[in-house]
């Protein structure tokens, strides 16, 4: 039985004897001594998507669910939404944007590294790589000049996403970035 400062986004728990899974963990770090900290956590629960705000403290015990983390491959996006396959047993499974949602800007033709996350033989969501490499898309040019400080722009993905980078990166580059914090760690 984990503990509520346990959790981690991905992580499928039973509330009320149904399945959810945590889409956002939010840590509130009190003032004063004695204060015990707080998880603001949203769940989803995993046939209905209907969202479920709760608060816990650090000691406060959940039941997680038993479910399958399987490698997965990205194969297309359409009207019906994001397909996915099963590398095992090639079965294919479908998501909807709804579903992913923090998870779409790295989300790309090529993307290693996904597994699926099944429960009773039905995908509920996906779990990314720490670490994606895209290309970028678009990023203004440098500007000519010294500067004593580290400065940054902005560059845009083919997904849409959009993250702060070293001045001196062009457009083209594989970069490594951070699927957790959504930052810039190296050239690929």
């Amino acid at each position: 039985m984990p503990k509520a400062a346990e959790l981690k986004k991905g992580h499928i728990v039973q509330i009320n004897n149904q399945p959810y899974i945590v889409s956002q963990i939010e840590v509130k770090s009190p003032s004063s001594r004695s204060g015990t900290t707080l998880y603001k956590v949203r769940f989803n629960h995993v046939q209905t998507k209907q969202k479920l705000d709760q608060s816990f403290t650090g000691d406060d015990i959940l039941t997680f669910i038993d479910f399958q983390k399987r490698p997965v491959q990205f194969l297309y996006l359409d009207a019906d939404g994001y397909t996915f396959m099963d590398n095992e047993d090639f079965a294919q499974f479908t998501l909807t944007a709804d579903q992913l949602e923090d998870q779409l800007p790295y989300l790309h033709d090529g993307i290693e590294g996904l597994y699926g996350l099944l429960v009773e033989g039905n995908l509920v969501g996906i779990e990314l790589p720490a670490v994606v490499e895209m290309a970028i898309e678009e990023t203004p040019p440098a500007i000519k000049g010294s500067s004593a400080s580290a400065r940054t722009k902005t560059a845009r993905f083919a997904t849409g996403l959009e993250i702060q980078i070293p001045e001196y990166l062009e457009t083209g580059e594989v970069l490594r970035i951070n699927t957790e914090s959504g930052k810039f760690m190296s050239r690929a």
